[in-house]
């Protein structure tokens, strides 16, 4: 059902597409404070970004988009990929980019965006502006976050204050606030991607052992020792790579492992069991019906 939204839009798509069919919109001077190339404000129902853009439709734009959400969840397509974010996430979208709306999200929070060409090439290489490979979700620490919403805060003091400067020190101010802001998100980003690269290595390293010693091993303690992490550690790493708990991971495993020998085999249910780990067997049968919400002897009735 997503696809058949996504082609629609796709195939909806009017006027300065590519060869793919997807509208590409620039940035919106005109609705920018004195034409700057940048804006910033709370997101909201009556506010948008770009007066044309169709929010709930798939679309490209060649600016940058930063949203700051201050509740959620939030469900938005990037590059046809969908993240959710909730309150302390940021979504960081780039030139180029497609994406989508959520029509059912609330969109709580503040939202920059940013024309390129508005900062000199020096700060767009410090702040890693332009880096596809980094993800578009970002979760700061409780302190990343302080420093996060007090930079932006400050950007749009600047930002909505045409009163004491003239446009060129204006600009100026609004080029060093963004830029603050800029490198501190762009310090989360390069972070939460090594972050990311480290716990996926930990996890492969858990599934692996997982995968040889699920039989005899149930405990996420032993697994911990085993690989050299503590056990915080671990969960952090699973989660991030699963959205589980390890030992949601390895029960889903041993599950698997004995639906397969029930349905497959004619092993009686106590030796099935024995098997996987149980060799009690009303112990495995309470353990199985915990997590199928059927007995051994009834899943198996099932498939014959």
């Amino acid at each position: 059902m997503a696809d058949r939204t996504i082609q629609d839009s796709i195939q909806g798509g009017d006027g300065d597409g590519g060869v793919d069919g997807i509208r590409t919109f620039p940035f919106p001077v005109e609705l920018s404070v004195w034409g700057v190339g940048m804006q910033v404000g709370a997101m909201g129902a009556g506010r948008t970004w770009h007066a044309d853009a169709p929010l709930e439709r798939v679309h490209r734009i060649d600016f940058h988009v930063v949203m700051l959400f201050d509740g959620g969840p939030v469900r938005h397509m990037i590059d046809f990929a969908e993240y959710e974010a909730t309150a302390g996430d940021l979504l960081w979208i780039r030139p180029g980019q497609v994406h989508r709306f959520s029509p059912t999200s609330e969109y709580r929070g503040t939202v920059l965006t940013m024309q390129p060409g508005f900062l000199p090439r020096a700060t767009v290489e410090a702040t890693g502006l332009y880096r596809y490979d980094l993800p578009p979700l970002l979760r700061p620490s409780a302190p990343q976050l302080t420093g996060l919403t007090s930079a932006l805060a400050q950007l749009q003091r600047e930002y909505e204050d045409t009163a004491t400067l003239p446009l060129s020190l204006h600009t100026s101010v609004l080029r060093h606030s963004l830029t603050a802001f800029l490198l501190r998100l762009a310090h989360l980003a390069a972070s939460s991607a090594e972050a990311g690269r480290r716990a996926e290595s930990t996890f492969t390293l858990f599934r692996e052992a997982v995968e040889k010693d699920f039989a005899t091993n149930h405990s996420v303690s032993a697994y911990a020792d085993a690989l050299g992490y503590s056990r915080r550690t671990l969960v952090r790493a699973v989660r991030a790579a699963t959205g589980e708990t390890p030992k949601g991971f390895i029960d889903k495993r041993v599950v698997l492992e004995a639906k397969r020998l029930l349905a497959h085999t004619d092993m009686p249910i106590g030796r099935v069991g024995a098997a996987v780990g149980f060799p009690d067997a009303a112990n495995f049968s309470k353990f199985f019906q915990q997590h199928t919400e059927v007995t051994p002897a009834a899943f198996r009735a099932e498939l014959r």
